[in-house]
């Protein structure tokens, strides 16, 4: 984990944590709604932010340098005599044929795409974030979805201190020159908060009907998508037991027999 760390995702990873820490301490530094409560003795609020920025970016790490599902190479299945790779291999009569990798030659299980960037086969890729610096896949992205819920709650309310902080001036020069920094943290955070508002919109939708960002985006280039409408997804099982499986299921599932149980028995 801190080998990767160091890998070339260093300086984003640096700067999303210096650039989020920089703007903490502005909002406790200037005259906010958190500096007031500090002064009145009222630090329930105070540490209650403190510890949603400290969240955050704690599940920053956690996508970032987790392990997003990568597919086991063929030396690595050798080593083990049955695990979930081999059992998700396992020919089905009603399900596509299995191809194999064009870069790395891996047999790719269903849902499975390289990634150019990390060069490697990610189970149920998502897509590769550049902000992470790793690709969202099976096993990172219900925790990227849990960030951008934490971070756009964070955003918001450092939005709010911010606001609260802002000084009257006689003059706009004046006012520009007193609420500086303010102004900055509120303009970055302003434009976080849209970015990741609508970032977390998508994928709760995606995850509603089962789906994910390369899947939405290739519909009409991936095999096992060809036959079905734009709209649908042969893994769909209702918004309610898609929620369901996505947050609190924790093993890694084998979508060729999903795919043969409802292509088999459609709705």
């Amino acid at each position: 984990m801190v080998q990767n760390m160091f890998r070339t995702g260093f300086v984003v990873r640096a700067a999303h944590t210096g650039l989020t820490w920089v703007i903490t301490i502005t909002l406790f530094l200037h005259d906010t709604e958190l500096r007031k409560c500090e002064e009145r003795g009222e630090l329930l609020l105070p540490a209650l932010f403190f510890l949603l920025v400290a969240l955050s970016v704690l599940l920053y790490f956690t996508v970032s340098l987790k392990d997003p599902g990568f597919v086991l190479s063929d030396a690595q299945k050798d080593s083990q005599t049955w695990d979930e790779e081999s059992e998700a291999m396992i020919p089905r009569p009603l399900t596509p044929q299995l191809r194999r990798c064009g870069y790395c030659l891996l047999q790719q299980p269903m849902r499975a795409k390289h990634c150019k960037t990390c060069g490697r086969c990610v189970r149920r890729f998502d897509h590769h974030c550049p902000w992470m610096e790793n690709c969202v896949g099976e096993w990172n992205h219900r925790w990227f979805v849990v960030y951008l819920l934490v971070q756009l709650l964070a955003l918001l309310w450092a939005l709010h201190i911010a606001l609260s902080g802002l000084s009257p001036s006689d003059t706009w020069q004046q006012w520009l020159w007193v609420n500086g920094f303010l102004l900055a943290a509120l303009a970055v955070v302003g434009v976080f908060s849209v970015v990741v508002g609508l970032l977390l919109g998508c994928h709760l939708y995606l995850v509603s009907i089962n789906s994910t960002t390369w899947e939405f985006m290739s519909h009409h280039r991936i095999q096992y998508l060809k036959n079905c409408r734009e709209e649908d997804s042969p893994f769909d099982r209702g918004v309610f037991c898609n929620l369901w499986d996505f947050f609190c299921t924790c093993r890694t599932v084998m979508w060729e027999q999903v795919y043969q149980r409802n292509t088999a028995d459609p709705v």
